[in-house]
């Protein structure tokens, strides 16, 4: 899984060092990259392994070919996707509309978020994570404990 919260910054060419942890992982899903596109539930770029974004195409294929909702998700998800290879170092390079979206200049966050991550300019984040501490506390009751987490 993608967990904690890593900084890193870009280097002289825009490339930056994606965590070891978050490297291993999609390592061991048997990827070298990741795929990421500008959010467009928050102001960051999400990352996603392949077979996510597989599982949200297929979704996307579901919906009536009709229906403008299916050009809309396919529009926002996987025409902004690019596949982002990791170099010999363990690096990638982020596209200028990513970093533009994401308003970030040197450094940024890599946020674990379990099956996918996100990747933040830092004060952006903090300022998320306060808004999202709140808004958990009031909705912690959403998240249902199946009877094996009681044990």
């Amino acid at each position: 899984m993608f967990l904690s919260t890593y900084e890193n910054k870009l280097d002289k060419k825009g490339r930056v060092s994606v965590p070891a942890s978050f490297r291993s992982y999609l390592s061991n899903l048997g990827y070298n990259g990741v795929i990421c596109y500008p959010s467009f539930n928050n102001q960051c770029i999400e990352s996603w392994p392949q077979d996510r974004i597989e599982k949200i195409s297929n979704l996307i294929d579901s919906l009536n070919p009709f229906e403008e909702k299916k050009d809309y998700f396919a529009t926002s998800i996987l025409s902004e996707s690019v596949n982002l290879q990791f170099d010999s170092e363990g690096r990638i390079l982020l596209t200028s509309k990513l970093l533009k979206h994401a308003k970030i200049k040197n450094s940024m966050l890599f946020v674990g978020q379990g099956k996918t991550f996100q990747i933040w300019e830092p004060a952006i984040f903090e300022k998320f994570k306060v808004t999202a501490k709140r808004k958990s506390n009031i909705h912690r009751a959403n998240l249902k404990w199946e009877k094996q987490f009681n044990n």
